[in-house]
């Protein structure tokens, strides 16, 4: 089997599966009871916290535990689109964010707040004098991912960050599901405020995510119950995903410095040998992250692509698996400009620090066989 859908989801580690039955069935006690049992799992949870908050540099009371990177955005979009309502009812974004981000807006603009979608070029990217052009007086939130999850393009976030410091009223989130672990993001010194983060895109167990939130901010709770997590995100913890999560994050962090340059070459490898299939055009930008690929195969549909590659146990996505069984083509790649041939016609692979070059190489082997064994039953 050659997996290459990991920006869809990532295989666990077995350390981390093994964390998480230690966890589960060892300490299991609710953190919130008070007997021994309840003290163990929090402080395991309260350990978990700090450790996640030291890799990402911030403190651990600025981290809360959530169930994914779709909860952490309705959390931070809503959350404080209605705790600063009274103060602007403008947000920002762009128009080739994840689905959990534009639907939240979609749903905010029709609760009475008015959003700007900023464009991107080719490449994927914003120009910053289209943000400083859309920022208002009560402009109160600005949300812009790190790397797209469909072809990988890097958000200058940084520079973005910069702008945004001279409006100190205006907070800034960051979908950070899919650079994190791949591209390194320093929150404070990017100036970013809020931060999204998921499990199973960094070999952890579906189900567990995080949230940044800087210290000071005003975040109204979406759920109501307890105290959890600082009362933004009520109910039990997971602490079991939630200490796997901490795992995962610690052993993919050691991979990143040791492979992430091995990863960005096998990247530029695989591009160079798609180049050379006349029927392929890529996608992504040529300085995108290092662990996706978009390309597209003119007049194919891409399910069948997928399917035919299935078949020989070799799996690769269309786009993001949250929208991969609509059929309406690409609005990263329409936003990117390219036509509707081309953004119904796309296929992303995504790689691991597992992936080899001999499973790219393979996997070119089969697009070498397969594309024109589908265009010659397509062609009269």
């Amino acid at each position: 089997m050659i997996y290459l859908d990991n920006s869809a989801t990532t295989k666990p580690y077995n350390e981390v599966i093994n964390t998480f039955t230690e966890v589960a069935t060892t300490y299991f006690g609710n953190p919130s009871s008070l007997h021994s049992l309840g003290v163990k799992a929090e402080r395991l949870l309260t350990e978990a916290r700090k450790r996640m908050a030291t890799t990402l540099s911030v403190d651990s009371d600025e981290i809360i535990f959530t169930s994914g990177g779709t909860e952490g955005n309705n959390i931070a979009l809503k959350g404080t689109a209605y705790a600063r309502k009274n103060r602007g009812r403008h947000l920002i974004t762009t128009r080739v964010e994840h689905a959990s981000v534009l639907k939240v807006f979609e749903e905010l603009e029709m609760d009475g707040f008015e959003v700007s979608y900023l464009d991107v070029d080719s490449l994927g990217k914003i120009k910053l004098e289209d943000l400083y052009s859309e920022i208002r007086n009560d402009t109160i939130l600005v949300s812009i991912h790190h790397v797209n999850n469909e072809t990988g393009a890097i958000q200058p976030i940084e520079e973005i960050g910069k702008v945004l410091n001279e409006y100190r009223t205006i907070y800034f989130h960051v979908d950070h599901v899919q650079g994190l672990s791949k591209v390194p993001l320093d929150l404070t010194e990017a100036k970013v405020d809020l931060c999204t983060g998921s499990a199973h895109k960094i070999h952890g167990l579906k189900g567990s995510g995080f949230l940044y939130i800087r210290k000071g901010l005003n975040i109204k709770a979406l759920t109501h119950g307890g105290s959890q997590e600082f009362g933004l995100r009520t109910g039990t913890e997971n602490v079991a995903g939630i200490v796997a999560m901490a795992k995962a994050l610690r052993l993919v962090e050691e991979k990143r410095v040791e492979l992430n340059q091995s990863l960005y070459k096998l990247r530029e490898e695989f591009i160079n040998r798609l180049k050379t299939i006349e029927e392929v055009v890529i996608n992504s930008p040529t300085d995108g992250a290092p662990h996706i690929v978009n390309f597209s195969v003119l007049s194919l549909k891409p399910e069948v692509i997928v399917q035919a590659l299935a078949e020989k146990e070799i799996y690769v996505s269309t786009k993001s698996a949250c929208s991969s069984k609509a059929s309406e083509p690409s609005h990263v790649l329409k936003g990117m400009g390219f036509s509707d041939e081309r953004a119904n016609s796309a296929i992303r692979v995504s790689f691991s620090y597992e992936t080899t070059n001999l499973e790219v190489e393979h996997l070119v082997h089969q697009l070498r066989i397969i594309i024109p064994e589908l265009l010659e039953v397509i062609r009269p």
